[in-house]
């Protein structure tokens, strides 16, 4: 399976200068766990995550107040639509990350999330050695 079958063609983009609270919001309605940074004056788009999000609030700081420039990810890896998921899963792993930004010929497509992946891998009829988890037996808890 490619990355196109599992990522989300959904790209929550907004500027730097939105609160958290603002992109937390707006990453709630939209349904994503990660929005697109674009920054007129960068040449490459950042990424910010329910993670930084989430990091930022657990130090006590106000999501009213914090901006998104300051707690986004500059390394923004990218991957093709035509990327197995695997090659894009082992990317993720190799550099601890959790959001692929999926570009074609330059344009921004879509966003692959770690959980992404693991739905397609776990979704009826995806092509994999693993065993379902209905036909296993759940093993019993004493």
């Amino acid at each position: 399976m490619q990355v196109r079958d599992g990522m989300s063609k959904v790209v929550l983009t907004l500027g730097p200068g939105h609160t958290l609270r603002e992109t937390a919001r707006r990453m709630t309605e939209k349904g994503v766990g990660a929005a697109v940074v674009i920054d007129e004056e960068q040449p490459h788009p950042a990424i910010v995550s329910e993670r930084d999000i989430l990091t930022s609030i657990g130090e006590g700081q106000d999501p009213d107040s914090e901006l998104v420039r300051d707690h986004m990810s500059d390394r923004v890896i990218s991957a093709a639509p035509d990327w197995s998921l695997e090659r894009a899963a082992m990317e993720m792993s190799h550099r601890h990350i959790r959001h692929l930004v999926i570009v074609d010929g330059g344009d921004i497509v879509g966003v692959l999330s770690m959980r992404d992946i693991m739905h397609v891998w776990t979704s009826e009829g995806a092509t994999s050695a693993m065993t379902s988890p209905e036909s296993e037996a759940a093993p019993e808890v004493s």
